[in-house]
């Protein structure tokens, strides 16, 4: 559940906010990126974590 929060977070958040900053400075598009990946990064390790202990490949 937490990967698919943070694919479709990180979907929307990305594309969302590309198409809204064409009039703003590159350094503002680029703090707004690491802000969102900063999130959906909080949001991936965990379920990764979880995932990796609780499932197995097999």
């Amino acid at each position: 559940m937490l990967l698919s929060c943070s694919n479709v977070f990180m979907t929307i958040a990305w594309y969302g906010h590309l198409k809204g900053l064409q009039h703003r400075s590159w350094n503002v598009a680029a703090l707004l990126s690491w802000g969102i990946a900063l999130f959906e990064y909080l949001l991936q390790v965990p379920a990764n974590r979880t995932g990796y202990e609780v499932m197995n490949v097999g």
